[in-house]
């Protein structure tokens, strides 16, 4: 059989197929139906003429995936099965077997099983690792395997996976499943109410509201929405989710494109839930998007007192388009500024560095804002929270052990050696830390700082200068005191680490419903927020 070719063709000219539609491209019409032509003249060539075998389809999926990666991260081309997973992730239902999954080169991992969910009630476990699916080998899928996984409900899956190990198999019947927006809501103290949103899909505003109304009757005085980790989604229920604490008629986001039809202006369109009751809002690096248009709203408002980490700096909208063959694109068609008229986008994707690499919005030409109280507001860089909180924002070795999944696979070590049955005892001890650096050595955990890179580059230069003789001594007296450092440094991220470490265990024996439980008593973040809200003069004054 002869070989496919596989290899990257970056062909920046075929952007005139996906773009030649609206009315901003007119003037450009002569140029896109010329580089059309070219296109597709190179493409027939290339399918006809090249020395093996190629496939058009695959060749077609790289040009435009190649092509779309110089624009930015958010602007994707969608096959039929990135369409579907895409629906999924908007409207939180989908049928098959209840896990998050990766997916990788040769098998698929799973990351959490859904409690009450076909995979659960299967007795998959996180960390178990399949490597077939039915009669289909997970290394020899060239697709996304985990789609196998999905099917029509009451259809069976069969699924070979290897634990700690030992390879076994299991049916698997597949359910419709519901991906909750808001997977927990629960009352901290007798006053205060907390409350998880995980993404913007379809239900974000009405699985909130549901939420916030129930807290209410529960006696809630006081909230704590949680964004951290939520990666954003629906910008229509950003602003509806924002409705929820503010008046009708107000304006959360603006947004601004080249392209008249999205200049935007959005405004809450229905009656508030409550517009008085005292608000913190916890974000962390992983909060984007939607997410940083709610807390952006809020804090330009002076409706929410913001705690945690400087959230993610991703102020791009997207919207689908709709291609042949069932096929889509997703466009980054404006950026958005919040009430006072800031845009948090963190990374400049149109002026890149030597290296091609996007450059970031430096501190020093963040520009300044008020908010509706006169506070002062900077844009760039995501949202800076009114209360920072240290262990929130991961350090560099610590996003290096997240990384690399080493919080995820002791995790899963853990959990076969140790029995916890109570989670309101269960606390890591000092022992475990020591083992979990152990556990980093025998995994040959390595972290190269950006000094460290630059060092390299330093002494690349010095040799093509041949001046490494003069410097080697003290070149190799930092590369160990850096040496140091690094070995301190797990030390020294002791406490993030093990926040991490312990929430992963618990969500082992406890699921996700248990971490959250878990969160309420011991989580730094929260504690923080619910500090703020008991003292109503110290919450007041962070809003003036």
């Amino acid at each position: 059989m002869k070989k496919l070719l596989t290899k990257k063709i970056i062909l920046p000219v075929f952007i005139g197929v996906l773009f030649i539609t609206g009315s901003a491209f007119k003037s450009d019409f002569f140029e896109i139906a010329k580089q059309i032509e070219i296109f597709t003249t190179l493409f027939k060539e290339v399918n006809m003429n090249y020395v093996d075998e190629t496939n058009p389809a695959e060749l077609m999926d790289t040009a435009i995936k190649s092509m779309l990666q110089n624009l930015d991260p958010y602007t994707n081309y969608y096959n039929e099965q990135d369409v579907e997973a895409s629906r999924i992730n908007n409207t939180g239902d989908y049928t098959g077997i209840g896990a998050n999954v990766l997916t990788l080169k040769d098998k698929l991992v799973i990351i959490e099983p859904y409690k009450g969910f076909p995979a659960e009630k299967a007795g998959l476990k996180a960390g178990d690792e399949i490597i077939k699916v039915d009669n289909t080998v997970v290394a020899d899928f060239k697709d996304d395997a985990g789609n196998l996984l999905q099917g029509t409900a009451g259809t069976s899956v069969t699924v070979t996976y290897i634990r700690q190990g030992k390879t076994e198999t299991v049916a698997i019947q597949r359910e419709a499943v519901e991906i909750h927006a808001v997977p927990h809501y629960s009352m901290i103290d007798d006053k205060t109410g907390y409350v998880v949103l995980r993404k913007f899909n379809e239900k974000a505003s009405t699985e909130t509201i549901n939420a916030v109304r129930a807290l209410k009757s529960q006696g809630a005085k006081q909230l704590i929405l949680d964004l951290r980790g939520n990666l954003g989604g629906l910008l229509n229920e950003a602003v509806n989710v924002t409705n929820i604490f503010i008046p009708q008629n107000q304006l959360v986001v603006t947004t601004k494109s080249k392209v008249d039809k999205y200049n935007k202006t959005y405004y809450t369109q229905k009656a508030p839930i409550d517009t008085e009751i005292p608000l913190v809002v916890l974000i962390d690096g992983q909060s984007a998007s939607a997410s940083e248009i709610v807390a952006g709203a809020l804090q330009d408002l002076d409706r929410a007192v913001i705690v945690g980490a400087r959230s993610f700096g991703k102020g791009l909208v997207q919207r689908p388009k709709a291609l042949v063959y069932g096929t889509q694109i997703k466009i980054t068609i404006s950026r958005y500024y919040t009430p006072s008229g800031r845009c948090i986008q963190a990374l400049d994707y149109w002026n890149r560095d030597e290296a091609g690499k996007a450059t970031r919005v430096e501190k020093e030409n963040y520009n300044a804002f008020k908010t509706k109280r006169g506070r002062t507001v900077f844009d760039g860089g995501g949202v800076q929270p009114d209360l920072e909180v240290g262990i929130t924002k991961l350090s560099p070795i610590t996003r290096a052990i997240v990384n690399e999944n080493l919080i995820f696979d002791y995790a899963t070590k853990y959990y076969y050696s140790h029995k916890v049955t109570d989670l309101n005892t269960f606390e890591l001890k000092d022992s475990d830390f020591n083992a979990f650096k152990t556990f980093l050595k025998s995994n040959n955990f390595t972290f190269e700082t950006e000094t460290e890179k630059a060092f390299d580059e330093a002494l690349k230069v010095a040799k093509e200068e041949a001046l490494n003789g003069v410097i080697d001594k003290e070149f190799t007296t930092l590369i160990k005191t850096l040496d140091t450092y690094k070995t301190d440094a797990i030390d020294a991220n002791k406490a993030q680490l093990m926040n991490l470490l312990s929430e992963e265990i618990v969500k082992r024996y406890f699921y996700r419903e248990g971490m959250y439980a878990y969160f309420v008593i011991h989580n730094t973040e929260i504690k923080k927020g619910s500090e703020i809200l008991k003292n109503p003069s110290t919450y007041l004054n962070y809003l003036q």
